[in-house]
């Protein structure tokens, strides 16, 4: 399917509107779900970002004249590009990634509603009016583009996530250098594409596939990119800060989480079941927002339990391009060796498996990389299966006694995404989102399904207080200008000479 989807066997840079040589080093994009090649991308070198950033620097400088509502007027033929190609986009997602067909859908919509949102910010991109202090002078701020942007993004939503940090940057009159990851690079080539058809100028984006060593650290390291916008991994992003912040270089990082559902005596099971299941093994738990720990209140455990397992025997896994799929492969072979490392360290902590805890090869899971959703029990707050981010389809239910309990059982642990309460006391409600220390609360919902008019992002080690999306998405790629017109035609110090 993937040669009737895809023109070209191996993609290629896109620099100064320019699709670049075949040729070089490269590496194969594998199907997870299947084990086949889908295609070639290119190992870059660090001297690909130079060219690339050059051409980001020289097109920025026009493009930043350009008026905002002219730049907006991009980004709406975007979205309409990508509406256009849903089906196709969101096909060739499933094939790059795994996730199925329904998610990867969903993944596309998003990009969909975040172009025709930041392009709503094209009339707007407010600063603000302010009395001055003094006669007949005004004040006011206003955003100016930081100039050239490097993103990096992450291989489980190839496309929303580069759509959040592209097109504010674009909007505001910044250029963009983006490094996708190498497991999923086709959203990559195939947004470039819209953006080239939609007529946006050359060089205003520009894309370099390849390492995150190599093209990645070339691009923290470039003088002249002034923010980096990653979502990643905890130790990659504490290195990206530490390099930037040596040359006081802005930089937004979304990185971890340990997400809960909070499920109190009080609760819906049915729904709670549902938003459990959705959020821990939607894109076989491989979100940032995924549920891995299930908070339950003591009095219902058993038969939250029961429930649970019942739910997970009706899960269909296997190819994602399939409808009746509800649960798709891991991303790589590596990934399944950190999933069966978790598992051992679960069963050594002493927690209980109920379901799952294997690699599934055999009949139709015999190519590709599938592990069965997995539920521990009995599992203790501090225990690692408890604290620590393992990225794929495993959750551990934590009893607890209180709400009290509960509020302090979630924020226990190092990040700060998303959480999730279910209950019917609009009391509980009200404390909860007050009390839960993360970025996202949800309330009889699960930890996911952001919508892309609000900032996402959390607190403590998900991220450094950067927002994707939202509004608060422009506060990464602007700077505020004061500017003060004094029409006294005298001059007036502030502060000073106010009577």
């Amino acid at each position: 399917m993937a040669e009737t989807l895809l023109e070209v066997k191996q993609l290629t840079n896109f620099i100064d509107g320019v699709w670049g040589e075949t040729g070089g080093k490269t590496t194969a994009v594998i199907n997870p779900a299947t084990g086949e090649t889908v295609v070639e991308v290119p190992l870059s070198s660090a001297e690909s970002v130079n060219e690339a950033v050059a051409a980001a620097k020289k097109a920025q400088k026009e493009w930043a004249l350009v008026p905002a509502p002219q730049r907006a007027e991009v980004l709406f033929r975007v979205g309409s590009l990508l509406k256009e190609r849903k089906e196709k986009l969101s096909q060739l997602l499933t094939m790059e990634n795994g996730k199925v067909i329904e998610e990867a859908r969903g993944e596309v919509q998003e990009g969909i509603d975040m172009a025709f949102y930041m392009a709503g910010e094209g009339r707007r991109l407010f600063g603000q009016t302010t009395p001055s202090e003094l006669n007949d002078k005004f004040a006011m701020s206003v955003r100016a583009p930081v100039g050239v942007v490097g993103i990096i993004t992450p291989w489980n939503f190839p496309i929303a996530i580069a759509t959040w940090k592209s097109f504010p940057a674009i909007v505001a009159g910044n250029a963009v250098v983006w490094k996708p990851a190498t497991e999923t690079p086709i959203m990559a080539y195939e947004l470039a594409k819209i953006f080239e058809e939609a007529g946006l100028p050359k060089g205003v984006i520009n894309v370099v596939f390849g390492s995150g060593s190599t093209v990645g650290n070339a691009m923290v390291e470039h003088d002249d990119i002034r923010v980096i916008s990653f979502t990643g991994s905890n130790d990659t992003g504490r290195n990206i800060a530490s390099k930037c912040g040596q040359q006081l270089k802005k930089v937004s990082l979304e990185m971890g989480g340990k997400n809960a559902v909070i499920v109190m005596d009080d609760a819906d099971l049915d729904l709670a079941v549902e938003g459990i299941l959705w959020s821990a093994f939607g894109t076989s738990g491989q979100r940032c927002t995924a549920c891995s720990r299930v908070i339950v209140h003591e009095a219902v455990k058993e038969r939250l339990e029961e429930r649970l397992l019942v739910a997970m025997e009706g899960l269909t896994i296997g190819n994602g391009l399939d409808e009746s799929i509800k649960v798709g492969p891991i991303i790589n072979k590596a990934g399944i060796e950190k999933i069966k490392s978790y598992i051992e360290i679960g069963k050594n902590e002493g927690a209980k498996m109920l379901a799952g805890g294997y690699v599934m090869n055999e009949g139709q899971h015999a190519v590709g990389n599938y592990f069965a959703p997995t539920l521990f029990t009995d599992v203790t707050a501090d225990m690692r299966i408890g604290q620590e981010e393992i990225f794929g389809p495993v959750v551990s239910l934590i009893p607890v006694k209180s709400f009290e309990e509960a509020i302090e059982v979630n924020n226990g642990v190092t990040y700060g995404l998303s959480s999730s309460i279910f209950t019917g006391d609009v009391n509980r409600v009200f404390k909860a989102q007050r009390d839960l220390d993360t970025g996202i609360v949800y309330v009889n919902a699960g930890t996911t399904g952001a919508e892309i008019h609000l900032p996402f992002g959390g607190t403590k080690g998900t991220g450094n207080g950067h927002r994707d999306s939202g509004v608060a998405a422009l506060d990464v790629f602007t700077e505020w200008k004061a500017v003060y017109v004094d029409f006294s035609g005298k001059l007036q110090r502030a502060q000073i000479d106010v009577e």
